[in-house]
This record gives structure tokens, sequence and C-alpha cells, in this order.
């Protein structure tokens, strides 16, 4: 499938400032859920780009920094406090809103491909693309912004708690990460909501 196929039809309608969004981080027990959006140009070279997830690491660490010195893009968070009072749909939401916004203050944009099948009040006509980080390289390259920004966060939290494995598993409940939660206990970050970390919680009380 040609993943500027939606592209191609907006610029064919008239659209010209085309903006992709995605966010990774839902599934994770710690951390935010962190937004791209990203605007991408004719001269961008497109090798390679897809869906963040079916990248390797080392290579999605190349992409990005490629990537982020080559398009304009946004970034926008949601923290642990926000997905826990508003929900996890609604936090990706409000990240979501947050990286276009940090766009818009760069460009104007004409139209918006969003990853997912979510729907938005917002001021820019929009199209939601299930799998959309495989069927349209806006939303690619905003995938690959958004994963590996928020892995390097959970990096750096690594290096300030190395027993908890963040290097390893990002946040997201391995088998590990919740043996050395429950060894450990929680610290700044954690989703309180959430059915292990709860689980964590009831058992220290």
């Amino acid at each position: 499938m040609d993943n500027l196929e939606y592209e191609k039809d907006l610029i064919s309608k008239g659209y010209n400032i085309i903006a992709g969004v995605d966010e990774v981080g839902r599934g994770p027990l710690n951390g935010p859920v962190v937004a791209a959006c990203a605007i991408i140009n004719s001269d961008i070279d497109l090798e390679g780009i897809t869906d963040s997830k079916k990248i390797t690491e080392k290579k999605r660490e190349k992409l990005y920094d490629y990537l982020t010195k080559n398009v304009i893009y946004g970034i926008g968070e949601a923290s642990p406090k926000e997905i826990d009072e508003l929900n996890i749909l609604n936090a990706t939401k409000l990240a979501m809103k947050r990286a276009i916004d940090e766009v818009k203050k760069q460009t104007n944009i004409d139209y918006l491909l969003i990853d997912g099948n979510m729907k938005f009040d917002l001021d820019i006509p929009y199209l939601s693309i299930v799998k959309g980080d495989l069927k349209s390289a806006s939303i690619s390259v905003a995938s690959i912004i958004a994963k590996v920004t928020r892995d390097r966060m959970m990096i750096e939290l690594d290096k300030l708690y190395p027993m908890y494995g963040y290097k390893l598993h990002k946040g997201y409940p391995t088998k590990k990460h919740i043996e050395a939660l429950k060894q450990y206990g929680l610290i700044d970050g954690y989703r309180l909501s959430y059915g292990p970390v709860k689980e964590v919680l009831d058992e220290n009380r």
C-alpha cells in the first residue's frame, strides 16, 4: 500500500499543509502518554518509515534523529495524574491536542491525519485512520517521534531507579516489572488507576 495515499488525496483536494498525529504509552503503568504531531515535506526520505512498533530500537533512534531535523513537529504529554483523573482515552486526546497546538505555534495546518478511531473537537478538519501508523507516512513519522521521545524518558528514569528495569520494558506491565513493583513499591509517576498498581496499593494497606 502507498503510505502517501491519504496525503496525495488531500493535496488533490486543495489541502497543502497536512499533519500526522500519533501517540505512544497507553498501556504502561508508569509515565506519561506522549503524542507527536508532524508535517512532512516532499524532500523527506521515507525509506524505512512505518509504524514505530515494527522498527528496531536502533533503527528508530536513527530515524528520530533524522526526522526531528527535517520535519516540523510538536510533542504533547498527559501526565499520570491526568490519566488517572480523565481516563486513558481522554488523556490520550489531551496529549494529541497539545502536540497539535505545538505545531500550530510554528505553522498553519490545513488537515490532520490521526491514528486510531477517535472523535475530536478541533478547529481543523481531520480524519481518524485505524492502523494509520501503517497507512500514512505522516502518522508513521509522528509515531516514531512519539515512541523515541517516551522511550528516552523511561531510559532516564532507569538511571535513577535501575531496580525496576525501565530501560527494558519502558514501563509496560511485564512479569519482571510487576515483580519489581511488588518488591520495591511505588515511586512517583505510576498510574494509580491501573490494575497492577492498584493491587500493589491494596497489598500495602
